[in-house]
C-alpha cells in the first residue's frame, strides 16, 4: 500500500476550519503525507476537504463546482472520493449531496451520531488518547468508569457503585489521576452512543480490557477491518444491571482474560498518532492510527463505475 496508493486532493491552499482537532490532525497529517500525488489520473482516491462550519448548501454547491470542473466525480458519481467529518452527512434531497451520502467515502469520529454512518462503506477515527503507561501494582480493580452519567447509565452504575471491586468516577479528573486508575484496573467500561467520547485506545494502553456496554447493534467501531474487536473487548447489554455486568467480567476472567489484554495491547498501537512524521521510534512505520485510517482507504479503492444516470438511481436506493 505505502509504495503504490496514490490520492489526489482538489484543493491544498485553503485552510480549511474543523470543530474536533481530531479532523485537523488526519488534514494535516494527509497533507504532509508521501502518498499524494499531483497527477489525478494517477489517483486511486481524491480527497475533499470539507471544513465542519460548511452549510449543506455550500457542500452541494461545492461538489456540483467539481462535476463542472474535473471529469473525476462523473465517472464514479463520487465512489472514488472521501472526506473527513466528525458529525458526518445526513440525510438531503440535493442530488449532489445524496451521492455524496451514498457513494463517498465518510471518515467521522467515533462514536458516530445515528443514522450518519454507512459501515459497508465509512470509516471511523480513534479519540485522541492519552498516554497510559500499565501499572506495576498488583492490585487491580475489577471495573473502573469514569464520565458523565444520564439515560440508563446510572441504572447500571447503582448496582456498582458501592462494590469495592468497582471504581466510579463522575467527577473531573486530571489526565493522570485517570491513567493511574486505567492502569489499575482490569476492565474499562464505555457506555455507547448518547453522544459520548470512548477512549477505548488508552484502556488498551493501559492494559485494561475494554467492555461496551450498549443495547444496539455497534457498527462502528475505529479499525474494524483491521481489529478482531470480539478478541480484545468484552460487549454487554445494559438490560441486566449492574449484577450482571459483573456476572459477565467474572467469567471473562482467567485465560481469556489474560489473552484479551496481551491482544488489546497489541492492538493499541494503532490509536497511536504519528506526532513527528517519523513513525521510527516507537511503532515501526505504517501502524499509527494515520496509516490504519489509510489502510481501510486502500481496501475501499475499488469502486463501481456507472456508465448510465439510470444504473446509479438503482444502486442509490441500496446504499452503494
Amino acid at each position: 500500500m505505502l509504495q503504490n496508493f496514490k490520492i489526489f486532493v482538489y484543493d491544498t491552499s485553503p485552510n480549511p476550519t474543523f470543530s474536533n482537532p481530531i479532523e485537523t490532525l488526519f488534514h494535516s497529517s494527509l497533507l504532509k503525507s508521501p502518498l499524494l500525488t499531483s497527477d489525478p489520473d494517477l489517483a486511486h482516491l481524491f480527497y475533499l476537504s470539507l471544513p465542519s462550519d460548511l452549510s449543506s448548501r455550500s457542500i452541494a454547491r461545492s461538489i456540483r463546482d467539481l462535476r463542472l470542473k474535473f471529469p473525476f466525480w462523473n465517472r464514479t458519481l463520487g465512489a472514488d472520493h472521501f472526506y473527513v467529518s466528525c458529525t458526518g452527512i445526513g440525510i438531503e434531497s440535493d442530488r449532489n449531496l445524496v451521492e455524496l451520502k451514498k457513494n463517498s467515502i465518510q471518515i467521522s469520529c467515533f462514536p458516530t451520531i445515528e443514522g450518519r454512518f454507512i459501515p459497508h462503506k465509512d470509516v471511523t477515527l480513534p479519540p485522541l488518547s492519552r498516554n497510559v503507561e500499565e501499572s506495576k501494582n498488583a492490585e487491580r480493580f475489577l471495573g473502573f468508569f469514569y464520565g458523565k452519567e444520564g439515560g440508563g447509565i446510572s441504572t447500571v452504575l447503582d448496582g456498582l457503585r458501592r462494590d469495592p471491586e468497582f471504581l466510579i468516577e463522575s467527577q473531573p479528573l486530571d489526565d493522570g489521576d485517570v491513567a493511574e486508575k486505567i492502569s489499575r484496573s482490569r476492565f474499562c467500561l464505555f457506555f455507547y452512543g448518547l453522544g459520548r467520547e470512548m477512549k477505548v485506545g488508552e484502556a488498551l494502553r493501559g492494559g485494561c480490557v475494554p467492555v461496551v456496554i450498549s443495547d444496539s447493534p455497534i457498527l462502528d467501531l475505529p479499525f474494524g477491518d483491521v481489529l478482531r474487536w470480539t478478541e480484545i473487548a468484552v460487549f454487554v447489554g445494559m438490560g441486566g444491571g449492574g449484577e450482571e455486568l459483573k456476572h459477565v467480567l467474572r467469567r471473562t476472567c482467567g485465560e481469556k482474560y489474560d489473552r484479551m489484554r496481551e491482544l488489546g495491547k497489541k492492538a493499541s498501537v494503532h490509536f497511536e498518532w504519528d506526532w513527528d512524521g517519523s513513525m521510527t521510534k516507537r511503532y515501526g512505520y505504517g501502524y499509527d492510527a494515520f496509516h490504519t485510517v489509510l489502510y481501510q482507504l486502500w481496501i475501499r479503492r475499488h469502486t463501481i463505475r456507472y456508465s448510465r444516470r439510470e444504473e446509479w438511481v438503482s444502486s442509490a436506493h441500496v446504499g452503494v
